[in-house]
């Protein structure tokens, strides 16, 4: 009787292990998503915001330069 719970305790193991690889993985392979994304972001709102002070409304410009980055970002890191 003994073995038996020994044995249903090492698969249950096993299967939290190779869960927890899984899981593991797929947070690195969403944090790798989304670097690309941050990225373009930060330098569209960065840029955004110069021509945006140029224009006259740096607050738009941001805006507008960081969906614009994102977006970018999101479509380069989908090619790569």
């Amino acid at each position: 009787m003994t073995h038996m719970n020994t044995r249903q305790k090492g698969s249950t193991t096993a299967a939290l292990r190779a869960f927890a690889v899984i899981v593991g993985l797929s947070l690195l392979a969403m944090v790798m998503t989304a670097c690309g994304t941050l990225v373009g972001a930060g330098v569209g709102a960065g840029s955004g915001a110069a021509i945006g002070a140029a224009a006259g409304d740096p607050k738009k410009g941001a805006l507008i330069g960081a969906g614009v980055g994102a977006a970018g970002g999101a479509i380069y890191d989908a090619t790569r």
